[in-house]
């Protein structure tokens, strides 16, 4: 069953599943944030267009037509079908600047459940990376054991190859009339 915090008005998964990785950055896509914020994607574009200093490049921009046709041959849309246009893709400090440009109640309510999202997206990414960290300083003590317990067994191999096979021994120590001397 989808998650829905209290204050919320959609599920945190369908948020969620609108981000992408696009040239290595979160991004939700305009045409996504429309149907969130409940108005038309060239409503959405127009907002943007008018107020386009709001939004530099690390805050907006628009997908190559190759990323678009990446992007459309993963979601199998048709020729005809869905959006011609390519789509704008908006980082997370973008959807925070399209509350100033979309004054919606309803726009201004997903935008904050929005960036609670990306927010947790983001301490869970922290959280994973510091496990990692973790489980990298493990293996380094667990090497150096492993090159300590390769050692320890070669000693035994030598003590036991020196026990199956022993070599004569020259005895010392008094010699008494027994041995054949004096």
């Amino acid at each position: 069953m989808a998650k829905r915090n209290s204050n919320s008005i959609l599920p945190d998964e369908i948020i969620t599943s609108k981000i992408y990785l696009i040239r290595d950055k979160k991004v939700m896509l305009d045409y996504d944030l429309a149907k969130l914020y409940k108005v038309e994607t060239k409503v959405l574009k127009q907002a943007v267009r008018r107020n386009i200093k709001r939004f530099p490049i690390d805050f907006m921009f628009e997908l190559t037509n190759q990323e678009f046709s990446i992007l459309r041959s993963q979601f199998v849309t048709s020729s005809w079908g869905g959006s011609r246009y390519v789509p704008m893709a908006f980082t997370e400090q973008g959807v925070a600047m399209l509350s100033s440009v979309l004054n919606s109640d309803h726009a201004i309510m997903v935008n904050i459940q929005i960036m609670r999202v990306f927010s947790r997206i983001r301490e869970m990414l922290t959280d994973n990376l510091s496990v990692r960290l973790e489980i990298e300083e493990i293996k380094k003590q667990l090497g150096n054991r492993d090159k300590n317990i390769e050692l320890v067994f070669s000693y035994l191999d030598e003590l036991i190859e020196k026990h199956e096979n022993p070599k004569p021994r020259k005895a010392i120590g008094f010699k008494t009339s027994s041995n054949g001397n004096r």
